[in-house]
């Protein structure tokens, strides 16, 4: 690469260590969200008579879905990461098209924003 020049992708080394984590992350999120439908399952299948405990149990059965929801949409946003790595185009922010930080995508595997391309869309909402 000459001097001065940006790097517009990452590595293949560099990708294979993306996709080893997120691959990570996946099987992570998986066992949680199977936890969690295993125990709306259970808390489904459970009959209860006290009226007290019945609320309370539909109030954790609400979160518990809720948090399986928001574990699916994680293993889906972790997923499209890995298809991005095979296209070549994982790091790369879908608002300026330069890399996203290394540090960054370690921390938030599944980002498509750099911080930049995040704070430009913010402004366009704020419009």
């Amino acid at each position: 690469m000459a001097k001065g020049q940006e790097k517009t992708r990452y590595s293949d080394e560099e990708l294979q260590e993306f996709k080893k984590l997120i691959l990570e992350k996946i099987e992570v999120a998986k066992t949680s969200y199977d936890q969690l439908m295993q125990r709306i399952q259970t808390d489904e299948s459970r009959n209860s008579f006290n009226m007290l405990e019945e609320g309370a149990a539909t109030m954790e059965q609400e979160e518990a879905s809720q948090r399986a929801a928001r574990q699916l949409d994680f293993i889906k946003k972790l997923q499209a990461a890995l298809v991005r790595i095979e296209n070549k185009t994982y790091g790369v922010c879908r608002v300026t098209g330069k890399l996203i930080p290394k540090g960054r995508l370690l921390a938030v595997p599944h980002a498509t924003l750099s911080v930049e391309g995040k704070e430009i869309e913010q402004q366009k909402k704020k419009r």
